[in-house]
């Protein structure tokens, strides 16, 4: 279990990106949703020991986050939203590099970590390839592999999917899942298919503050006969968003559909709605 409490932090510029931030995060995949600049990137590298808290404890077991950095990074493994690579090396040069900065110093042991590792990020027939020449897709799985490395028990991955085809995005999505079966990983993003697909339990987190955390079906079925839908036309958008809560806008077959968020029937041809995880989120942002 990962026990966040009352984590705070302003920068010097004097935004203040988490404010009282609790959150208890089981073993098992975790995602947190929020919008761009919500604070999501600043938890994630406080967490990851990147960065200091201004208040507030974050404990992994017996550790002490904010304290023992150094031992938590040996049971860290994180991938940021961005990340460098040396464009010349060849993945399996580089994973063998980061083993050793791991603590896998026994050459054999090192091998048969970093084929694993290979193998079960679907790099294993490009591991000789110079990391320059990688997809997009490649560099994300190349990434999540060096996070794998020395058998983290905390995995962070920060807005992983962005970016990527759908077949990479179906592809690494696998490989999350199969990971986050026995240790605690956090997945970041402002994708909530991702989140949808993969987690739970979750948070949504907005300006820096926590607004809801449990068990996404929980929250899904909270809202069962409160969301209601309706065709329109472009040019009924704006009466619609003035005299109902509307939270999201979709096109289907070309034409807007919108959500809205009622407790009793809203009349005017709307239909129920059975409320998915996007209805959470956007309900949430709303303050609803």
């Amino acid at each position: 279990m990962l026990s966040i409490r009352n984590l705070s932090k302003t920068y010097e510029n004097g935004i203040r990106a988490l404010t009282d931030v609790s959150l208890d995060i089981p073993r098992g995949m975790f995602g947190l949703l929020g919008p761009n600049g919500a604070g999501k990137s600043t938890l994630m590298r406080t967490l990851a020991t990147l960065q200091a808290a201004d208040t507030g404890t974050v404990r992994l077991g017996d550790l002490d986050v904010l304290k023992e950095k150094d031992k938590v990074r040996k049971i860290l493994g994180y991938l940021p939203q961005d990340f460098g690579v040396y464009p010349k090396f060849s993945a399996e040069a580089m994973l063998s590099h980061f083993a050793v900065l791991k603590g896998i110093t026994d050459g054999r042991e090192r091998k048969r970590t970093v084929e694993h590792i290979l193998d079960i990020t679907n790099l294993t027939a490009v591991r000789k390839q110079k990391l320059g020449t990688f997809s997009g897709g490649m560099r994300q799985r190349f990434g999540i592999a060096q996070a794998l490395l020395g058998s983290p028990d905390l995995i962070i991955v920060d807005e992983p999917t962005a970016g990527l085809d759908p077949q990479e995005r179906r592809r690494f999505l696998n490989l999350l899942s199969e990971i986050g079966e026995n240790v605690v990983v956090i997945l970041s993003t402002h994708i909530v298919e991702d989140v949808r697909e993969l987690c739970s339990h979750m948070a949504v987190i907005d300006r820096g503050r926590v607004l809801m955390s449990g068990d996404p079906r929980v929250f899904a079925s909270e809202l069962d006969g409160k969301i209601w839908q309706k065709s329109i036309d472009k040019d009924e958008l704006h009466s619609y968003e003035t005299s109902m809560t509307v939270i999201s806008k979709r096109l289907l077959a070309g034409r807007p559909s919108i959500h809205v968020y009622s407790e009793v029937p809203p009349g005017d041809a709307f239909e129920p709605v059975v409320p998915d995880l996007e209805d959470v989120y956007l309900s949430a942002l709303g303050g609803l």
